[in-house]
């Protein structure tokens, strides 16, 4: 499976370079002053993106950009490749996955930023030299700016872990389990039927539903070690064997549901679970939408007994990008240092609840009163020390696509154990990698 999707993404990418090259053309006919900006579908995210080319156009009337939505689609990385040999991409994209940046990069689709002007100031200024070194591609250059972040955490309903005799959500494998199986107990009637659970996941293969379990699992107990390393499977080692066993054992102990539960209600806030793994975007709804006296906070992800150190977890990176079909580059990244000031970044967390991705934001003066009026966002902002992104490597969704087919047969069904499953999806993730 795994050797016939790396053959069809060779073709697509060599596709790729192909209409690449042909859209040169077509640029010529383009106003170097005006360019076309798109940012996400989500609502709060076009609000932003209305108000910070508003203010740019203001401003600057003989260099104007448009705005719009990234258009609906299944996937707007779906969206984005069909656009890309469709020759109709925006000039700047702002909401682009960064586990794709490499393929792009490689296609040759996109602007080596690096090569830009004042660039490198502006990064060093902005991200330390971890992120730095994320983002760099594997031929030095740098093709996106690191631009906002959601780090996946634990929520938890307080009254629940109270009433186990907590003060705290827990921390680790066994106190995780040893409160799930008290909270199993007390909610399974005469008949052995689980009405409440500790916890839940998506079970769905998806390849990334993994960023909401295995993955931001595996860096917490990792201390955000990589999933490739030197074109190789990285992960063959025991804390993914070790993160598998304890996901497998929340099912097959029915600390978590296989079921599907119902869409028609929150099931956190119905308190049918207790915790969940999420993001910041949890807070506005949350809040809007709790019951009366419902009290909830957020937690790093549980770790194994013997973990040491800072917890890492995941922090759901979207980037901005310029595409190689923009007639004026410079313009584009004049616009983007706009964007991504200090007094825009503010107002992309007011309108989002969204971190900027800058270094030691939680302790940076300028954002301290929205972090006063917003706590909750706090947290967050603290974990955002101690996050990764993807690695610099092509085939990234086939990557977690094989893992999302194991944890399936390991994890979920039990059909293999956590260390052949783990062995299994390295050696096909290696394939991937052959020269």
């Amino acid at each position: 499976m795994s050797m016939k999707k790396k053959v069809i993404v060779q073709i697509f990418f060599s596709l790729v370079i192909i209409f690449a090259g042909i859209s040169c053309s077509s640029r010529n006919n383009r106003n170097p002053d005006h360019l076309i900006y798109w940012s996400s579908n989500n609502t709060q995210e076009i609000q932003f993106a209305k108000y910070v080319v508003d203010k740019w156009n203001e401003k600057n009337s003989n260099e104007k950009i448009s705005f719009q939505p990234v258009p609906e689609g299944q996937s707007s990385e779906e969206i984005i490749l069909a656009a890309v040999v469709g020759k109709t991409t925006p000039d700047i994209y702002s909401n682009m996955w960064e586990g794709n940046v490499e393929d792009y990069a490689k296609a040759g689709v996109l602007v080596a930023l690096d090569t830009l002007k004042g660039f490198k100031k502006y990064i060093y200024q902005r991200c330390d030299s971890a992120v730095i070194k994320e983002v760099t591609s594997s031929d030095g250059h740098i093709y996106q700016i690191p631009w906002k972040i959601n780090p996946i955490m634990m929520i938890y309903n307080k009254k629940i872990i109270q009433g186990l005799g907590l003060s705290d959500a827990p921390k680790d494998y066994s106190d995780y389990y040893k409160a799930s199986k008290e909270f199993r107990d007390e909610n399974t009637d005469k008949n052995g039927y689980v009405q409440k659970w500790f916890g839940y996941c998506e079970v769905q293969v998806t390849w990334w539903q993994r960023f909401f379990d295995f993955y931001p699992l595996y860096l917490a107990a990792s201390g955000g070690a990589p999933l490739i390393k030197d074109d190789t499977a990285a992960f063959d080692n025991k804390y993914a064997i070790e993160v598998f066993a304890f996901l497998q054992n929340l099912y097959k102990k029915n600390y978590f549901t296989k079921e599907r539960l119902s869409v028609e209600q929150d099931v956190f806030l119905s308190s049918t679970i207790a915790s969940r793994f999420t993001g910041p975007w949890e807070i506005a709804h949350t809040e809007k939408f709790k019951p009366k006296g419902f009290t909830y906070d957020f937690s790093t992800m549980p770790v194994p007994d013997d973990h040491t150190g800072p917890v890492y977890t995941y922090c759901d990176p979207k980037n901005i990008v310029i595409f190689k079909t923009c007639p004026n580059p410079e313009l584009a990244w004049r616009f983007i240092k706009f964007m991504t000031d200090e007094e825009n970044d503010l107002k992309l967390l007011e309108f989002s609840n969204q971190l900027p991705r800058r270094k030691m934001l939680d302790e940076d003066t300028f954002f301290a009163n929205y972090f006063k009026e917003n706590p909750k966002m706090l947290e967050f902002a603290k974990q955002s020390k101690y996050v990764r992104g993807t690695d610099p490597y092509p085939n990234l969704t086939e990557v977690f696509d094989i893992i999302s087919q194991e944890y399936e047969e390991s994890v979920v069904y039990g059909r293999k154990s956590p260390a052949e499953a783990i062995h299994d999806a390295a050696k096909e993730v290696n394939l991937l990698y052959l020269k």
